[in-house]
């Protein structure tokens, strides 16, 4: 009965969902009269906050692009689908593959959260080519869901945040909040190793389930790149030497590792955003070896960014309608008045989910529902640094709903939200029981 359920949904929601663009739209739409209705903003001022944050976004908007094409451009480099395709031939079966899918794009996740949504896409590719038999849809989902653990990883913005000296919400706090209280607090090792068994064993169940709705895995071509003989090399002109040339790849290369070194020596070296492409960048330069073969990665990669392109900003002018009309503000409120010191962190944990569906940005969520948060726990005695991880994981756990984060992994992967939305429910549901617990017990 549960498993005709299941597949009921996923029918359902595959002939329901809209494209993400048309899913901001209605966001959209829904922000506007909820606006209307719920703060003193009248319709001029909302489309006003909306035009406004419109373009909120866009150093954010490069970050996403670049996070997609150095990843790509990496992942597809031979050295590296060698080791993928290594990977892929460990398993035999579809469970193993979904199970191997998910547990690769969890631990990149935990590392880097951009790295996870590549790595996970790229793995999907290459293990629907060992195991033609699996669920590429189920594969694909399972690759998100390790998404799930990026707020409690090496990469959550909330709690790096809170860590910060001089961050907004020092004064909030009244200091500073190590990682030791955050990151490394029990109740976020249980809930990173929990997702780490979870995860994998959930998308396994649902590689157990018969798929009503296969889709044809799309054609990933790759680039065969021949090196020309001798005679053909004497041929070629001064400008496709150097396009050819490895010393050329090697010495700019050599350039951007020489700045990481500095940067490391010197201390000032973090694993953010921008760190990140850059490493991806330069890798990909050397692991490509020529100028003409990277160039034609990083074109093959441009193709992909469009769905980014055309629905951050309009996300961002949802983010403006929430923050500017205190939008955010009202339905945190709303959580907080009915909450206690025991019950705090688990409706932090719902309303943090809630506000996630309209502000899919962690850093922009904390900002908008830290003094709210940090304010009533001080008020009613709660745990501030769990209050502040129910944040982070409320944020994270919608993440299965909101396509926002899943456009970069979608785009390497060939498939549309719809695709991939009924398997994210599931996971949903059970990971949402789970944190729940876990709030609940360490409250």
């Amino acid at each position: 009965m549960f498993n005709r359920s299941i597949q009921i949904c996923d029918k359902l929601l595959r002939r329901y969902t809209p494209d993400p663009f048309l899913f901001a739209i209605l966001l959209t739409g829904i922000l506007f009269f909820a606006g209307l209705y719920m703060t003193p903003s009248g319709a001029t001022d909302i489309i006003r906050y909306w035009g406004d944050g419109f373009w909120g976004l866009i150093p954010f908007t490069l970050q996403m692009v670049m996070v997609l094409v150095g990843g790509y451009v990496t992942a597809v480099s031979p050295p590296v689908q060698r080791i993928l395709v290594s990977l892929s031939k460990t398993v035999h079966t579809p469970g193993q593959a979904v199970i191997l899918v998910t547990l690769a794009a969890t631990l990149g996740c935990v590392l880097n959260w951009g790295l996870g949504l590549i790595v996970g896409g790229m793995m999907c590719r290459h293990v629907i080519q060992q195991v033609p038999t699996a669920n590429f849809r189920l594969l694909v989902a399972g690759a998100y869901s390790g998404f799930l653990v990026w707020h409690g990883g090496f990469s959550g913005s909330i709690p790096l945040t809170l860590a910060t000296p001089g961050n907004f919400s020092e004064q909030l706090v009244g200091g500073i909040i190590p990682v030791q209280e955050t990151l490394l607090s029990p109740l976020n090792i249980c809930a990173v190793l929990g997702l780490f068994i979870l995860l994998p064993l959930t998308n396994f169940w649902l590689s157990r389930q018969e798929d009503i709705n296969p889709v044809s895995v799309p054609v990933f071509e790759t680039e065969d790149l021949k090196t020309e003989g001798p005679a053909a090399r004497r041929s070629l002109s001064p400008a496709e030497r150097l396009e050819k040339s490895r010393l050329v790849s090697y010495a700019i290369a050599g350039f951007g590792g020489a700045y990481l070194l500095i940067q490391g020596f010197s201390g000032k070296l973090s694993l953010n955003l921008n760190s990140l492409n850059f490493i991806f960048i330069f890798s990909g330069v050397l692991l490509h070896k020529t100028p003409e073969s990277f160039i034609k990665a990083i074109s093959e990669a441009a193709k992909k960014v469009g769905p980014i392109l055309l629905q951050f900003p309009f996300y961002a002018g949802i983010m403006g309608i929430m923050v500017s009309s205190n939008l955010a503000t009202v339905v945190s409120e709303a959580f907080v008045t009915i909450s206690t010191a025991e019950t705090f962190p688990l409706l932090t944990f719902y309303s943090a989910g809630l506000v996630n569906i309209f502000v899919p940005s962690g850093g922009g969520q904390w900002a908008i529902q830290a003094p709210v948060v940090l304010a009533a726990a001080k008020e009613i005695g709660a745990d501030i640094p769990l209050a502040s991880m129910a944040v982070a994981w409320g944020d994270a756990w919608t993440n299965m709903l909101q396509p926002f984060w899943a456009l970069p992994l979608l785009a390497v992967s060939g498939l549309h939200l719809r695709d991939i939305i009924g398997y994210c429910l599931v996971v949903l549901l059970v990971s949402g029981a789970f944190l729940s617990s876990l709030f609940i017990i360490m409250a």
